[in-house]
């Protein structure tokens, strides 16, 4: 039996060929272009079945990327897509795990560290697991519908998990018993991380508010907190969905991508007055006009880029790494220890399909969680210095100090 070379992937230079581009008319938004610049017939053939499946612009433009990603590491190896085989995939993803990212700019924290005031790591040198999970799934997809469509290749570079025996895993599934794991991952699959989301904590996020330079800003955080949108859903808001006598505003949810009107607090609304005031003779004024432009002139609409520069700017002034959506889950995490709120009313204001992934904010804050545990460390010290014992009836309390230590009777140290 012939046994194929491994490649060294340790010197593969895989370059920066072909690149996402506008597809040129037609439905499908995005193609991908080799580094001749023609298009990818195979990618765009899929990406038409996305968008005729109803996927989002996100989505189109994800898988985009996470297959130019996959033929460029191709194009370096010089395969052929349909020529693909399980050594080609295990290759990308040996390559995928220990490949540096592109560099960050000068002055940027090392990767990997830990910000010393928020406690959160910075990002990593190399490609996080879920980067990676999500390029398998793409591939997989990918590979799954050619199969189906044109039968080749024969076979998948990246297969579904199966049972031992070979059985596709809930193929035939009865709908009333419960869906069925694989006993093992899919080959080449990383295990999914276990991330507990992080809070800003009030003092924090008081000191991120005040360093808001504008009255926009401190509108788009006020948003934030009080009504857990995120952040990509907050900045497509229209001047008509807005509705400051009912304390409603309307976003378009990402996943259903169906409009609804989410309370606000009282202060975010007295912010976003504030700033309309600002540009109520500079921006159009229509009930389907965006409600977040930028600043400086020309008059943009505010993208999501450009609010994260905004918040980034604050970050390094107070030497923080906070995220845009850190304050989705600040949100979450207040809701979710609201006693008069039930985890299905913070279901229904983060829009999760599923109840389990609210869930995941019962899980006790750590920052929370070190200072409850300080105070019951401080209380019990105070009820056994309160409850000390008390010399039986004809022993001096020195004297006993003396034999016993001074800590047994709550004395304290010696000095």
């Amino acid at each position: 039996m012939e046994i194929r070379r491994i490649r060294d992937i340790s010197c593969l230079v895989v370059p920066q060929a072909g690149r996402v581009g506008r597809s040129p008319g037609g439905p499908v938004p995005f193609g991908v272009f080799d580094a001749s610049g023609v298009e990818v017939a195979a990618v765009t053939e899929y990406l038409a079945e996305l968008v005729a499946s109803d996927a989002s612009y996100a989505t189109v433009r994800s898988y985009s990327y996470e297959l130019l990603g996959w033929l460029r590491f191709l194009w370096a190896v010089e395969v052929v897509w349909d020529r693909a085989s399980r050594a080609e995939a295990r290759d990308y993803a040996l390559w995928l795990g220990h490949a540096p990212k592109r560099t960050a700019r000068a002055g940027s924290p090392a990767a990997g560290s830990v910000n010393a005031v928020t406690g959160k790591p910075y990002p990593a040198g190399t490609y996080a697991a879920n980067t990676r999970r999500h390029a398998r799934s793409v591939i997989h997809a990918f590979y799954e519908f050619h199969r189906q469509a044109h039968g080749r290749p024969l076979l998948n570079p990246f297969p579904a998990a199966r049972r031992p025996g070979g059985e596709d895993l809930n193929a035939h599934r009865n709908p009333m018993l419960p869906w069925r794991y694989p006993d093992r991952p899919a080959p080449y699959q990383p295990k999914a991380p276990r991330r507990i989301p992080r809070a800003i904590p009030d003092e924090r996020f008081n000191e991120l508010f005040a360093a808001m330079p504008s009255d926009r800003d401190r509108a788009l955080l006020a948003f934030w907190i009080s009504t857990g949108a995120r952040a990509s859903e907050l900045l497509t808001v229209l001047r008509g969905r807005v509705e400051p006598a009912d304390q409603l505003i309307g976003v378009v949810r990402k996943g259903s991508r169906a409009m609804q009107m989410l309370p606000a607090s009282a202060d975010a609304f007295v912010w976003l007055r504030l700033y309309q005031r600002q540009l109520d003779a500079l921006v159009p004024a229509g009930a389907d006009q965006p409600v977040w432009w930028t600043l400086r002139r020309p008059h943009r609409p505010l993208s999501y880029d450009a609010a994260r520069m905004m918040f980034g700017r604050a970050q390094r002034a107070l030497g923080s790494n906070w995220t845009l959506h850190d304050l989705r889950h600040s949100a979450a995490y207040r809701m979710a220890n609201d006693p008069r709120m039930s985890l299905t009313d913070v279901q229904w204001v983060l829009g999760h399909a599923h109840l389990t992934t609210t869930e995941i904010y019962l899980t006790p804050n750590p920052d929370e969680l070190v200072q409850r545990l300080l105070a019951h460390h401080a209380r019990q010290a105070e009820n056994a210095a309160r409850h000390a014992p008390v010399p039986a009836p004809g022993y001096r309390a020195e004297v006993l100090a003396a034999l016993l230590g001074p800590t047994v009777l709550g004395q304290g140290e010696l000095p």
